[in-house]
């Protein structure tokens, strides 16, 4: 059974035991603000729970947060690397204008942290419990 560890009207952080990540539901239209808020608490609950993987879901995302995309690519998921992420499994949303963001901040990733994008929850979570 899933524990929740922070919720906001955006974004939802669940520690999941049994399969030893975190999964994390973004809601809504997203800002700049609103992830980089949400990220930073991604980003402390990876160290606080020791976990390596997180399931990133993005389906009930709607509109553009371009503007955080260079700041996840770039800044985010090397931070996330440094506290012991290794597998990062990205949920995209339907909406058109949200996965061009995702494809955007997939763009700037350099290494260090294996993120790969999945069309669906299931698939996601299949390849990052083979991790």
């Amino acid at each position: 059974m899933s524990q929740l560890l922070y919720r906001t009207p955006s974004i939802e952080i669940q520690l999941d035991p049994l399969n030893e990540w975190l999964y994390v539901n973004w809601v809504g239209n997203q800002t700049e603000q609103s992830v980089r808020e949400g990220a930073t608490k991604i980003l402390d609950y990876v160290q606080q729970e020791q976990v390596c993987k997180v399931l990133n879901d993005n389906t009930n995302v709607t509109g553009m947060w371009g503007g955080a995309a260079e700041w996840v690519g770039k800044e985010l998921i090397p931070a996330l690397n440094a506290v012991g992420l290794q597998y990062a499994a990205w949920v995209y949303s339907p909406d058109i204008y949200s996965r061009l963001s995702t494809d955007s901040s997939l763009q700037h990733v350099a290494g260090g942290v294996i993120v790969l994008p999945f069309d669906d929850v299931e698939t996601a979570a299949s390849w990052l419990r083979q991790m």
